[in-house]
């Protein structure tokens, strides 16, 4: 795999960790570099280490699906790119808000933030749960790199910082703009996923 492709794939990865990172700006009513890299280290961290474990899960059986690795590929990455698409067009609001509109579009929400949401911004208990659920999709992709000859360390180190650098960003944005760009951003990274999924099976199959 090309720099350029893990790059995309990277960035693509990275957007539930930035849409999680968008909400979680909104709890706080100044971003600042500390509680970025706070957000930024935990999402960052569970995207670099997922790839490994599924990259080893998948070692373990390559030699009985071998023949079917771009198919897996493809499959797993379209998969995760489609949910990502059909996600971006559900509403914007955020699990820490408490909102009466239909859909909370920005930081000037009615019903406001929970009383208990700046509060526990960056403790684990809240931090755990959103990291686990936002690097799933790194776990499929790290079963993916083990048919694709990735050098599987770098690549996940790599994903981990792209993560760790676009997380702060959400948190800034979303501290900024509120939730505007949340939905856009899953829709590019969803789209990027596909491409990258049709691009191997193509090659693999020309």
């Amino acid at each position: 795999m090309s720099f350029i492709a893990l790059f995309f794939l990277a960035a693509g990865l990275s957007m539930d960790a930035f849409a999680a990172a968008v909400c979680l700006g909104l709890a706080i009513p100044k971003a600042s570099l500390q509680k970025s890299l706070i957000v930024g280290l935990y999402f960052g961290a569970f995207q670099a280490v997922m790839p490994l474990i599924g990259y080893l899960f998948a070692v373990l059986f390559a030699d009985r699906i071998i023949a079917y690795d771009h198919w897996i590929a493809f499959l797993l990455l379209g998969y995760l790119g489609g949910k990502m698409i059909v996600g971006s067009y559900q509403k914007d609001g955020c699990p820490d808000r408490e909102c009466s509109a239909e859909a909370c579009n920005d930081r000037a929400c009615p019903g406001g933030i929970k009383p208990n949401a700046q509060k526990a911004f960056g403790k684990p208990a809240e931090m755990l749960p959103l990291a686990l659920a936002t690097s799933i999709d790194a776990l499929a992709v790290g079963v993916s790199f083990a048919f694709l000859q990735v050098r599987i360390a770098p690549a996940a180190l790599f994903i981990g910082f792209t993560t760790l650098v676009i997380a702060m960003a959400g948190v800034k944005i979303g501290n900024t703009f509120g939730t505007r760009f949340k939905s856009k951003a899953e829709l590019a990274g969803g789209a990027v996923l596909v491409l990258i999924g049709l691009k191997i099976l193509l090659e693999h199959l020309s």
